[in-house]
């Protein structure tokens, strides 16, 4: 199968299609584009079903493939994600105003993410980005249960829940 997403006028994906390999090419052959746009209209980009981050993945066993120079677009896209025509890459939605894109089409939040998921009873932290307060709060799981009951801060100087 290979994967197409279809662009609105600001290159914002609005949806993503598979169309039979025995009707077109693989890696950006620009024929499928052009079948998908003369078949549904529209501006039409192809995009890796197994490309994330910029690593092409093993369909088979999800780890990274041999062939690096099969990673295609840097990420897959899904609706809402950017078309960058500028570096033919789709990245995601930003998920906050606050975070900015980095180098590697990844959103960075303004406080770096908690290091420890783990509190000091030993239970996992279910942790959230607080857009109002910038910054980084978790709720231990206890039980397979989260406790809303506790609200715990991170800080990043101290690497540590507060």
């Amino acid at each position: 199968m290979a994967h197409f997403a279809k662009l609105d006028e600001n290159n914002k994906v609005l949806s993503v299609i598979n169309v039979g390999n025995d009707v077109v090419a693989y890696n950006g052959d620009p024929a499928g584009e052009t079948y998908c746009t003369k078949l549904l209209g529209g501006t039409w980009k192809q995009t890796s079903y197994n490309t994330r981050n910029g690593v092409h993945y093993d369909p088979n066993s999800w780890t990274p493939s041999a062939d690096q120079s099969l990673a295609f677009r840097w990420n897959y896209a899904g609706p809402g994600f950017t078309y960058d025509a500028v570096n033919d890459v789709f990245y995601a939605p930003q998920p906050f105003t606050s975070w900015t894109l980095d180098d590697q089409y990844v959103w960075q939040p303004p406080v770096a993410k908690p290091t420890v998921v783990v509190d000091g009873n030993g239970d996992l932290i279910e942790y959230n980005w607080d857009e109002v307060n910038q910054r980084w709060e978790g709720n231990p799981i206890v039980n397979n249960v989260i406790d809303p009951s506790v609200t715990y801060i991170w800080n990043p100087a101290t690497s540590s829940w507060n």
